[in-house]
């Protein structure tokens, strides 16, 4: 058998584009031969053109930026300082904000000075002078039950009526900064325990962190919503 010429190709192309579905596949099934060959002559036809290859450019001839500025420093008087941006400075600072921690007590804002070794205990914006290591019995002097708070597993712990004011206080604040000296300890789980059956959290620091940190969020949120017992610096557990 001959094979079809090109002019027989391309009417049997036409007639397969334009026929319905089933028809152009009868026909695939009709004639294998002839449209194997009409596939070969597409592909012929599609390899004819020619393709143009994609110019490179070197890496030697692209220009690198001479500078990375972005213009000219401006001298306008309206930009902003992000580093000297106080955003509590017009916030005035409560009068039982720290000015300072010593070894044996505190001086506050309003002037008020803690000595003689006291703890301090600030709550809804009064400061009261606080002897927590009282709730032990059985010392002279206060030495052995200021190293007693310090239980036997290294943690630190009071008696639940240590913490009576924050019991009688209402409203009560929402989060206690416990500052424990110039170390820091573990609270034991039964005082944790008590605190946070008064509806307050407790966060723990040394002394001077839990000072500053009384200060900023007593500033920020108000004296009625952070409370703080502060323990001086000096003081030295159970060694």
């Amino acid at each position: 058998m001959h094979s079809p010429s090109p002019q027989l190709l391309r009417a049997m192309r036409s007639s397969l584009l334009s026929a319905p579905a089933p028809r152009a596949l009868r026909s695939a099934t009709r004639f294998p031969r002839a449209l194997t060959a009409l596939n070969t002559l597409s592909t012929q036809r599609s390899y004819s053109t020619p393709i143009r290859p994609t110019r490179m450019i070197p890496r030697s001839h692209t220009h690198k930026p001479t500078s990375h500025d972005r213009g000219p420093e401006s001298k306008e008087d309206t930009q902003t300082d992000f580093g000297a941006l106080d955003v509590l400075g017009n916030t005035p600072v409560p009068s039982t904000a720290i000015d300072a921690c010593l070894d044996s007590g505190f001086h506050l804002n309003s002037g008020v000075k803690i000595t003689g070794g006291d703890a301090l205990l600030l709550v809804g914006g009064e400061a009261f002078s606080w002897r927590p290591w009282k709730a032990f019995e059985g010392a002279e002097d206060d030495r052995p039950a200021k190293a007693s708070m310090i239980n036997a597993k290294g943690q630190f712990e009071l008696d639940e009526q240590a913490w009576g004011l924050l019991s009688m206080v209402w409203p009560r604040p929402d989060m206690l900064i416990l500052g424990l000296g110039g170390g820091m300890y573990p609270l034991s789980p039964a005082t944790k325990r008590h605190i946070n059956s008064l509806g307050i959290r407790v966060e723990i620091q040394d002394t001077r962190n839990a000072a500053a940190q009384f200060n900023l969020l007593a500033t920020e949120r108000g004296v009625s919503e952070i409370a703080a017992a502060l323990i001086p610096i000096g003081w030295k557990g159970r060694s």
